[in-house]
């Protein structure tokens, strides 16, 4: 096996995107949930690791897909991003401006740039509401009187994400799951944001209907200029929404890169097995394409691996591996932003002639 790759020196916050502010920064961010024990007296006993030293940025009007198996820490992360959470350690920046640990005074002015769509659209949606007050209620929080009034604006975000103006009377039991999700992305319009973290808006959806909310999310990110943080799953439906993505482990992010030389060149071996995961159609004369199985189970965020949190599934784990974590950086062969933690990357893909 060849050495361990020294990645180039530069780091996650310096290659991804230009020198200019970003919208959002994320360094070192953290987040552990004690656990506590004993009797008479509980003490803390340990610490679930949900998220471990994170680093990411997303440029204004850019959308960026967080993917990784179910447990790695990506909905932790969403709700760190959006202050839903208090993060244990690091820095989270918006505008150039420390929000990290601000309180909810210093968080007003930002809380309308910032907002969230959830997973399941029914619990997320007050059932003893009616759609007008549920999507109204951000207005009422704010303090914000739209020209024309507050009922004008509801009824012209329930037409922008194609629901009848109309249903304003209606209550959320009243409507389909994709109907109710886009309830939930028009309340996340109402105050113009800046940056929306969809958290798998269309996980509890019909197949049938993810195309449609995704295709909505995508229009209204083209026609209003909101970043995304799109987190997800689906390793099909974040290459069709994001413009790139990254990859998660065990609370670590283990590959970032554009769309196209991520889902083209993963380099990292957990990022190559996901792919491999895909279902594809293929004609039937076409070679079968290479499934990696990983062998175990995800090790557990209260004592995860030392090292590489990945080299107990790894095929190509040494003992450097069980010594040193990997540095997120651009390993040899990868193009400006592809962005790696592994001690032995996989092969880069070669150039095409002609």
């Amino acid at each position: 096996m060849s050495s361990p790759v020294n990645g180039t020196a530069s780091s996650a916050s310096s290659t991804t995107l230009s020198s200019a502010t970003p919208l959002l920064e994320v360094s070192g961010l953290t987040k552990h949930f004690p656990i506590y024990g004993g009797f008479p007296i509980k003490r803390k006993v340990g610490a679930v690791q949900a998220v471990d030293g994170l680093d990411l940025r997303v440029a204004e009007g850019e959308s960026l897909g967080l993917v990784g198996e179910s447990g790695c820490g990506k909905s932790t992360t969403g709700r760190l991003i959006t202050r839903l959470l208090e993060p244990t350690g690091g820095t989270i920046s918006y505008r150039g401006r420390d929000i990290t640990h601000a309180s909810r005074r210093q968080l007003a002015p930002v809380r309308s740039e910032i907002q969230m769509i959830f997973q399941d659209p029914y619990s997320s949606l007050n059932p003893r509401q009616t759609v007008g007050s549920i999507i109204k209620s951000p207005m009422e929080v704010n303090g914000i009187e739209p020209d024309g009034g507050r009922e004008k604006r509801v009824r012209e975000l329930l037409e922008l994400v194609g629901l009848n103006p109309e249903h304003y009377n209606r209550f959320p039991h009243e409507f389909s799951g994709g109907q109710r999700q886009r309830i939930g992305v028009a309340r996340a319009l109402t105050l113009n944001p800046k940056l929306i973290v969809a958290d798998e808006p269309v996980s509890a959806l019909d197949v049938s209907i993810q195309a449609q909310v995704v295709n909505l999310l995508q229009e209204l990110r083209k026609e209003l200029g909101i970043a995304f943080v799109f987190i997800a799953h689906d390793l099909a439906v974040v290459r069709h929404f994001s413009e790139r993505v990254a990859v998660m482990y065990l609370g670590r992010i283990v590959e970032i890169a554009d769309r196209a030389d991520l889902y083209e060149n993963p380099r990292h071996p957990y990022t190559r097995a996901l792919l491999s995961a895909v279902p594809e159609a293929t004609a039937d004369d076409a070679p079968a394409r290479e499934r990696i199985r990983l062998a175990g189970d995800v090790p557990s965020p209260i004592s995860p691996p030392s090292g590489c949190r990945f080299r107990t599934r790894c095929w190509k784990a040494t003992d450097t591996c069980a010594a040193q974590a990997p540095p997120l950086v651009r390993a040899e062969g990868n193009s400006a932003g592809h962005l790696t933690a592994c001690h032995y990357p996989e092969t880069a893909r070669l150039p095409v002639d002609g």
